[in-house]
């Protein structure tokens, strides 16, 4: 007799949670720790985007994880494993060759929070059915979104709030956020030991290394054998792409200099605005997302969400030129664009798992969708070093290529292949 099934609402907030927090410090966060402590913008912006390759790469061995132990098994491991390596973070912080460490740090906590991702995405699909999966797009949403308010919202506010009232030195305020990061992703793990499902076996559950490699071979094969593949691909590359330009250099943006053309906000400022009120309009627009997808089905509401989410670009390129010294209307501008963003993700997330991963290996194809998205940011942000010098240091500038480069997506997502039902009926038979 199988165990019974734990309430979805007892481990998809916390493991989506798991999930936001260390890809956010990875992704964000270390840029504001090297801005805080003396690194230059281009220097940044090339380093911090080849953290991203971990999700690139993350389908080369996203079938091994499909043979190999149980899903809840993975999750696990991965999220003691993070909580390891961000207290090493902490830690070598204060040395003197503290940057290339530190990047090879949070180069290994990319590989094992892009792991984390497959698996916890294999956990869900495997145990939601797909109206669950629509019914609950919105609060993955918010959840993964909430391990961003504590990324880049509250524990940057932190270090601001250390510095700035209590005068300690930005490295000892980036070890001690760091060391906390840590603490919350160990009791992740012990909270995921209690409460996480196995999540559904692959039909090559390895019983040996022959069958692990059939099994990556099998997953490949299928993943390139589905109808519109090719397409889909496009779609899911560019679908985010001028959006990664801004992931890179929006917060960069609203803490440089007026001098230098930026806002000129502190850690503090920028944790409240761009991490904490930007992640709850993330958190909105999520919500109102997987409300028209569940009133208007996927395939009649994609290109108004990707226009959801390309169309508040105009307001990076608006603040850049207007240089608005409000925060109110600083703060209002931003939260814009994040809910666009969120309200068009969903769209995004959905497009792969209903419509580039159905198929027996379906924990892997999600990864190898995903891994496709993250390429897109691993291109945009090492793109963005030689944008922004090819826009001579202007923001006004480099926020205007962007606008241009966030036409492609519209049109690819007017033009996007839907090989599989999107009537949440025809899904569940």
């Amino acid at each position: 007799m199988s165990a019974p099934r734990r309430p979805l609402l007892a481990w998809v907030p916390t493991l989506y949670l798991a999930m936001g927090l260390p890809n956010v410090m990875v992704g964000v966060v270390a840029a504001i720790v090297y801005k805080n402590l003396g690194v230059d913008n281009e220097t940044i912006a090339l380093a911090t985007s080849q953290l991203y390759l971990p999700w690139v790469l993350k389908p080369l061995w996203a079938p091994l994880l499909e043979a190999w132990r149980s899903k809840r098994w993975w999750v696990i491991s991965m999220e003691f494993t993070m909580a390891g390596l961000l207290g090493l973070v902490a830690l070598s912080l204060p040395l003197e060759g503290f940057f290339r460490l530190s990047l090879w740090l949070f180069w290994m906590i990319g590989f094992a929070s892009a792991t984390q991702d497959t698996v916890a995405d294999g956990v869900f699909m495997g145990t939601a059915t797909p109206r669950e999966q629509a019914r609950y797009a919105g609060l993955q949403g918010m959840c993964w979104n909430l391990g961003a308010v504590l990324g880049s919202g509250l524990l940057v506010s932190l270090t601001g709030w250390l510095h700035e009232a209590h005068g300690l030195p930005w490295v000892q305020c980036w070890m001690l956020v760091m060391g906390l990061a840590g603490t919350l992703m160990a009791l992740a793990g012990v909270w995921h030991w209690r409460v996480l499902p196995a999540g559904a076996l692959a039909p090559l559950q390895a019983r040996g290394a022959a069958d692990a490699w059939r099994a990556v071979r099998e997953a490949w094969a299928s993943f390139f054998a589905k109808p519109a593949i090719w397409p889909m691909l496009t779609v899911v590359f560019f679908y985010r792409f001028g959006e990664g330009f801004i992931e890179k250099f929006g917060p960069l943006f609203l803490l440089d200099a007026r001098s230098a053309g930026g806002l000129g906000l502190d850690n503090a400022a920028l944790g409240t605005l761009a991490g904490t009120i930007g992640t709850l309009a993330f958190i909105a627009g999520a919500f109102a997302g997987g409300a028209v997808v569940a009133r208007f089905t996927l395939r009649r509401s994609f290109l108004w969400l990707a226009l959801a989410l390309n169309l508040p670009h105009l307001t990076y390129f608006w603040l850049s030129q207007a240089m608005p010294t409000e925060m109110v209307s600083i703060g209002a501008l931003v939260a814009l664009e994040k809910f666009g963003f969120g309200m068009g993700s969903v769209g995004h997330m959905l497009y792969m798992m209903q419509q580039v991963s159905p198929g027996p290996f379906r924990m892997a194809h999600y990864a190898m969708a995903t891994g496709v998205m993250a390429m897109t940011k691993w291109a945009t942000g090492t793109a963005s070093a030689a944008l922004w010098a090819a826009c001579g240091h202007a923001y006004p500038l480099f926020f205007g290529a962007v606008l241009l480069l966030s036409v492609p997506p519209i049109w690819l997502a007017w033009r996007a292949p839907f090989p599989h039902a999107t009537e949440p009926d025809e899904a569940d038979r």
